[in-house]
């Protein structure tokens, strides 16, 4: 019996045959996994389990040139990190005294290649109840590894933790801590990995990817990994366990590992923790976690405001760049920040109390200088009060983040932006990318001082002024993408009847479509201009609208969201016709 199994689940490479239409029903070969399904548990009622390996791997004989690794069957060449996963995930199945184990056996030897034919027929089979089971098999695993509160052996911990930290790759990282949790499932006690493993392990990954720039699709395809998702599976059971800085150290990793394309409910629960942590936060903590939301479009309302409310309780205790990322994030997903404006106006209330760094010649040279300090005892800040030192860098995303609070009447922006004057004796280039983005800022900032605050007189110095005009009429500057929706949208507007006139520029913006008589500006907002989770706007389209309808024009918005529910041109064009008619006569 055995011997025929075997030979079954290797037969011959035959030459391809004309399919017979009687065949036609039989592509899916289903008979055959049901065949083999019986077959292996006659294997087991006899007691043979110790063969079924067999029956999923191939292994080929060694020869005397060492070919490459070898390849199990209906799966690709896997390197030494997923060998582990598949180990876990072996451990896992045979952890289970329940019926189904043989046949979840045969499911993720077949899970090996995820495109693979015959794993997705096994996985649909009985109305996906493997799959089902394998995923709630998964779970109880991810939940026993994530068990803190039993006995620890703090010398593991220390060297796991320093195992992490030497990880001078994401793949090496990602195999310390594999290895681990392969040896926990298999019935390491203690367990090593704390919390604070878990969350220095992410960290890692994450800062590593960052060392090598790692390309946005590389960053997705790791994260993807088996490995990966049960790690950050981990992570997410451990979030009440760590402390305010596993916490912002988990947040912090997930947008770089993931981008805004991944982890929607893994953030939602970072933001339900961080709620019942929010008096442990420092500074640095407020910071990256805000900064984390940002980067991944992904607004939290309730835990954004308990981050304005700790920020501004602990204001004087935030470094310069901590202070510029908090500001930018929420603006970035327009996320009210009161308390916290009103605590910078209150603790920074003199021009003393900021300075900006120069850089020396070069616009590589990492030498950097201190403008507008009096003495060097006020430069320590010694004198009983704050002093905050920003770079033009920080100084541009904090005067943006005012602009689009509508709050730059606060005296803590005026002192911003009175500094960023200084700034006049350093070369702006028109090819070098920081100076491209601290340029577009500047230049946005001016327009709306000059358009909603004239009475401010707070506009740019002459010099500086023409540097930054400059700057933003090149090309480098200008460029600009039109996204298919745009052109489809574009496309049907001049069935309206009516004479639109694209890419219409106003001061620092450029307007998708208007009609220049009746002061109508329409513009084509795509998934970048609103939050992932909540599909409200996000920070730089409220500044935008904000200030068009200033400037005099009748702003109106395509969503992308509710063009993509429209079925068909005639849905679409009424849909049009119907966001307009209000602003045509």
């Amino acid at each position: 019996m055995l011997q025929w199994v075997i030979s079954f689940q290797l037969p011959k490479k035959k030459k391809k045959q004309m399919k017979s239409k009687l065949l036609e029903d039989t592509e899916g070969m289903e008979w055959c996994l049901r065949a083999r399904k019986v077959a292996l548990r006659s294997i087991e009622a006899r007691g043979l389990t110790s063969t079924e390996e067999d029956l999923f791997s191939v292994k080929k004989k060694k020869n005397n040139k060492k070919k490459k690794k070898k390849k199990k069957i209906l799966g690709s060449k896997d390197d030494r990190v997923n060998k582990h996963s598949n180990d876990i995930e072996e451990g896992l199945e045979f952890d289970s005294d329940e019926e189904l184990d043989l046949d979840l056996d045969l499911l993720d030897s077949l899970a090996v290649n995820d495109t693979n034919h015959l794993s997705k027929s096994v996985s649909m089979m009985a109305g996906g109840m493997f799959e089902q089971r394998k995923e709630k098999t998964m779970e109880e695993f991810v939940h026993r590894l994530s068990q803190f509160s039993g006995p620890s052996d703090r010398k593991k911990e220390i060297n796991l933790n320093r195992a992490i930290v030497e990880a001078q790759t994401v793949e090496e990282a990602l195999e310390v801590i594999s290895d681990m949790i392969l040896a926990v499932g298999k019935g390491l006690s203690p367990s090593p990995l704390s919390p604070l493993n878990i969350a220095t392990a992410l960290h890692r990954i994450a800062k590593n990817m960052d060392k090598v720039s790692m390309l946005r699709s590389h960053r997705l395809a790791f994260a993807r990994r088996r490995e990966m998702s049960m790690l950050v599976g981990i992570a997410m059971t451990a979030l009440p366990e760590c402390s305010a800085q596993g916490i912002s150290n988990i947040a912090w990793a997930l947008p770089k590992i993931g981008g805004d394309q991944l982890y929607l409910s893994e953030m939602d629960r970072v933001a339900e923790v961080t709620l019942t942590k929010i008096e442990e936060l420092n500074s640095q903590n407020v910071a990256n976690i805000a900064g984390a939301f940002a980067s991944m479009q992904h607004s939290a309302s309730e835990l954004f405001s308990e981050l304005a409310k700790r920020a501004s309780d602990i204001v004087y205790t935030f470094q310069e760049q901590e202070l510029a990322q908090v500001l930018w994030a929420f603006a970035s997903l327009n996320e009210s920040v009161d308390l916290l404006l009103e605590s910078l106006d209150k603790v920074y209330n003199d021009k003393s109390q900021f300075k900006c760094l120069l850089r020396e010649g070069k616009l590589n040279s990492n030498q950097e200088i201190i403008v507008g300090v009096s003495s060097d005892l006020e430069r320590d800040g010694a004198l009983g009060f704050p002093v905050l030192k920003f770079n033009r860098n920080q100084l541009g995303n904090i005067a943006w983040s005012y602009a689009v609070f509508g709050e730059m009447n606060r005296s803590f922006f005026s002192y911003i932006w009175r500094t960023i004057n200084y700034f006049e004796k350093e070369k702006i280039s028109e090819q070098h990318r920081n100076d491209i983005m601290f340029t577009s800022q500047l230049y946005l900032v001016n327009y709306c001082l000059k358009r909603e605050y004239p009475h401010l007189q707070l506009s740019l110095s002459a010099d500086l002024e023409e540097k930054v005009g400059l700057a933003g009429k090149t090309k480098r500057f200008n460029q600009k993408t039109t996204s298919s929706f745009q052109k489809e949208v574009a496309r049907l507007l001049i069935s309206t009847g009516r004479e639109w006139i694209r890419e219409y520029v106003v001061d620092g913006y450029t307007l998708d479509a208007v009609l220049v008589d009746e002061k109508v500006a329409l513009e084509i907002d795509g998934p970048t201009h609103f939050s992932r989770n909540t599909g409200v706007p996000l920070g730089h389209t409220v500044l935008k609208r904000r200030y068009i309808t200033a400037a005099g024009w009748k702003a109106v918005s395509v969503s992308h969201q509710e063009w993509e529910e429209l079925h068909g041109e005639v849905e679409q064009l009424n849909y049009l016709r119907e966001i307009l008619k209000d602003h045509l006569d």
